[in-house]
């Protein structure tokens, strides 16, 4: 237990896009992902944080993780 290695990383869920039928036009900000599978990068660190230290000490991945989520078009 007292190894100095780090965590092993989580599988994240195997994620499918969703089909929002016809193609949509280019101008349309409607997420092309489910949320679980949106940002999977800061979702990972956000997580990892959170379990090690606790929420409150977490806000800057949070707030990381939400932005990336935005920027995927997802409301948050």
């Amino acid at each position: 237990m007292g190894s100095t290695e780090s965590p092993t990383p989580v599988q994240a869920p195997v994620c499918s896009i969703v089909n929002s039928g016809p193609a949509a036009p280019a101008t349309d900000s409607k997420p092309k992902k489910k949320i679980c599978c949106a940002c999977p990068d800061t979702k990972r660190l956000r997580d990892e944080c959170i379990v090690e230290y606790g929420e409150s000490a977490c806000t800057k991945w949070i707030e990381a993780h939400k932005q990336c989520l935005r920027a995927e078009g997802f409301k948050v």
